[in-house]
């Protein structure tokens, strides 16, 4: 597989491979359109008084989504923003004197024209939506990247402004493109993570992953921590659940599922994992208030544990090609190698940075 995405700029068609790679999951939102007249996608529409110019779609609540689109509302003008969440959300102290509406989320609107819309991209409803009235308005439509990239990432919308962690990832998710302006501002989620108390970077001289490695700042009896990915569409589930039974075996590693697991056929997985002798984490701790060294094939969560000076690797049996380059561009260790060092650090706060860049586009 060649640099860049699968489909570098064909929405349509990375939905299609999107449903094919979860052919239960379709089939059910299928069955149930066909049995019943599906109710409108409704969202919660926070505005100002006022004539305010910028917009900000957070469509999701979980951490990744959060941090890169929500985060920067603590250093936008209240004034001039209106944000667009999923109903029910709370926003920063700063926009609860907002007045809030429930609105159908195919009629998106404003009190006045947007100069400037944030979204995680336009591939979810509510950014489809933010993309559609950016577009009417004639408004930069910025993209804040949210997660590691691979080749199945969703394309970015026609003529958006991406706001990457890295150049390495810029090129990576604009390849074959001229149509998309870059600036590289870092991840408010690593940024985060590298702010926990005692966290610092694995020594690059350290030795290789013991049977239960020591953790940098962490305790030096935890077991390793196998983050899991069950849920991930980029690789076969069969593939992932052998990589995680063996080296859950192998290293005595206890298998933590992602939020994600909790369909039926990750539950049999579970199940399996059990009945084979390996622990479950089921406390539901925080991830970043896991201390103990961690491996995972491909997650974010890695960098996380990294930047708070974690030990942390990958480890996946005869990867494909696409995968190797991921871990190259991360700079992510394979599991009996040195520890992944803490991703660099950008001068200025992910976030502040972000609305830095769309305050001065809604001039």
């Amino acid at each position: 597989m060649g640099h860049g995405l699968r489909h570098p700029g064909d929405l349509v068609a990375w939905r299609r491979w999107h449903e094919w790679r979860h052919p239960v999951r379709h089939a059910v939102r299928t069955l149930r359109s066909r049995v019943r007249t599906p109710a409108p996608a409704v969202v919660d529409v926070l505005e100002p008084p006022g004539e305010p110019d910028i917009l900000v779609a957070v469509e999701a609540t979980h951490a990744s989504v959060r941090e890169a689109v929500a985060s920067p509302l603590e250093h936008l003008d209240p004034g001039r923003t209106v944000v667009v969440v999923p109903v029910g959300w709370q926003p920063p102290d700063a926009y609860t004197g907002h007045r809030r509406r429930t609105a159908v989320l195919t009629h998106l609107a404003m009190p006045s024209a947007p100069r400037a819309v944030l979204a995680a991209g336009h591939y979810t409803p509510i950014g489809s939506a933010a993309f559609d009235l950016a577009e009417q308005c004639g408004a930069t439509f910025f993209v804040s990247q949210h997660g590691a990239l691979t080749p199945f990432a969703p394309p970015l919308p026609r003529a958006a402004r991406l706001l990457a962690w890295t150049g390495e990832d810029a090129a990576f998710w604009t390849a074959g493109r001229q149509d998309v302006e870059v600036s590289v501002t870092g991840s408010q989620l690593l940024w985060n993570a590298g702010l926990v108390t005692g966290a610092s970077a694995p020594s690059s001289t350290s030795g290789g992953a013991s049977e239960h490695p020591s953790t940098s700042g962490g305790s030096p009896s935890a077991p390793l921590v196998y983050l899991g990915q069950g849920h991930a569409a980029e690789i076969s589930r069969a593939r992932l659940a052998h990589a995680a039974l063996t080296t859950c075996r192998e290293r005595g590693a206890v298998y933590r599922p992602h939020p994600s697991e909790r369909d039926v056929v990750s539950r049999a997985v579970l199940a399996s994992y059990a009945r084979a002798g390996i622990r479950i984490d089921t406390s539901g701790q925080p991830l970043v208030d896991l201390d103990a060294p961690i491996v995972s094939v491909f997650s974010t969560g890695l960098l996380e544990a990294a930047a708070r000076g974690r030990e942390a690797w990958v480890d996946f049996p005869r990867p494909p090609a696409w995968l190797g380059e991921f871990w190259e561009r991360y700079g992510m260790h394979r599991l009996g190698d040195v520890p992944t060092a803490a991703p660099d650090r950008p001068a200025v706060e992910p976030a502040r940075r972000v609305a830095e860049l769309v305050t001065e586009a809604a001039r």
